[in-house]
């Protein structure tokens, strides 16, 4: 009997790793509060990567749900959502946090950002890439009006609850606990915490 290896996504920071096609990769918002932005890279060519573009004029809404498929900056298949639990609010338009916005936020001197956090987890397992591309972010909500506002919002998502991914190629998952602090998106405490996730 084999027993799933759940992994921590540290609390502000950022991890990789590598899938094969056809597993599944299970993301767990342990805690309920925290988004979690997430790429992935094309295993045997990184510059072929997971396209929020793309994938919206594939699926042709603003929020993924199950039985969708992301697609790459090639329109290949990369990613379907086949099971999720937590309330369905998953963002796909904002970019992921880093230096300058958080210098926009007020913030002097460093802070802790989901771009670093990409690059050092791909970092971790030998993986350069040229960009950051525009994350899928998971438990984030971003609400919107008819006339095409958006707002901050609390995450939806309850503790332990999860989405799962079916890999449609041989890829590199990337994750960052988003360490946003001064805007509500990771709840009104600005408390930010681990996630967890598993490949199956």
């Amino acid at each position: 009997m084999t027993t799933t290896q759940i992994l921590t996504i540290p609390a502000r920071r950022g991890v990789a790793a590598r899938v094969g096609k056809g597993q599944r990769i299970k993301v767990i918002n342990t805690h309920g509060t925290q988004v979690v932005d997430t790429w992935a890279f094309g295993a045997g060519d990184v510059t072929e990567w997971m396209s929020m573009e793309c994938s919206r004029a594939w699926f042709m809404k603003l929020r993924a749900a199950v039985g969708d498929t992301f697609l790459t900056n090639q329109r290949r298949p990369i990613l379907t959502l086949v099971e999720d639990t937590s309330g369905g609010a998953h963002d796909t338009l904002m970019a992921a946090c880093d230096a300058p916005r958080y210098s926009l936020l007020g913030v002097e001197g460093h802070h802790d950002n989901c771009r670093d956090n990409l690059h050092a987890g791909l970092g971790a397992v030998g993986i350069r890439v040229p960009a950051t591309p525009s994350p899928l972010n998971l438990f984030m909500n971003i609400p919107w009006t008819e006339g095409g506002a958006l707002s901050w919002a609390e995450p939806v998502s309850t503790p332990g609850s999860y989405v799962v991914f079916r890999a449609e190629m041989n890829l590199v998952i990337a994750f960052s606990a988003c360490p946003q602090d001064i805007l509500p998106i990771n709840g009104r405490t600005g408390h930010t915490t681990d996630a967890h996730f598993s490949i199956e």
